[in-house]
């Protein structure tokens, strides 16, 4: 049975930082890009990051870039995503997915499994 556990998600203060995790299981890690999206009540879901197979080459959305950070231990089946200065407008739910291809997606429809999301609140 394929399951994506998302973990590590909080309440946190703003400039804050958490570490989320995804641990894979019911497939084989290793030949799936995986990626972490966001999505709000009332909005659509959001591209946060993504990570190549192999976790040589990752990719982070422009509102992220230089305070969040994909990566990969294929050895131990997770996928993680540092998150560092948090501010409330990353206030959200967060979800993990894996992607039958070599590298990550932006793109929703690319991705095969999701897990079940963990929440992160940003607030004082």
């Amino acid at each position: 049975q394929v399951q994506l556990m998302e973990s590590g998600g909080g309440l946190v203060q703003p400039g804050g930082s958490l570490r989320l995790s995804c641990a894979a299981s019911g497939f084989t890690f290793t030949n799936y890009a995986m990626g972490w999206f966001r999505q709000a009540p009332g909005k659509e879901r959001e591209f946060v990051a993504s990570i190549s197979r192999s976790g040589d080459y990752a990719f982070h959305a422009d509102s992220v870039k230089g305070r969040f950070t994909i990566s990969r231990a294929n050895t131990e089946n997770t996928a993680y995503l540092q998150m560092n200065n948090l501010n409330p407008q990353d206030t959200t739910i967060y979800y993990c997915a894996a992607a039958r291809r070599v590298y990550g997606s932006r793109t929703e429809s690319d991705y095969d499994y999701w897990g079940q999301g963990t929440q992160v609140t940003v607030s004082s």
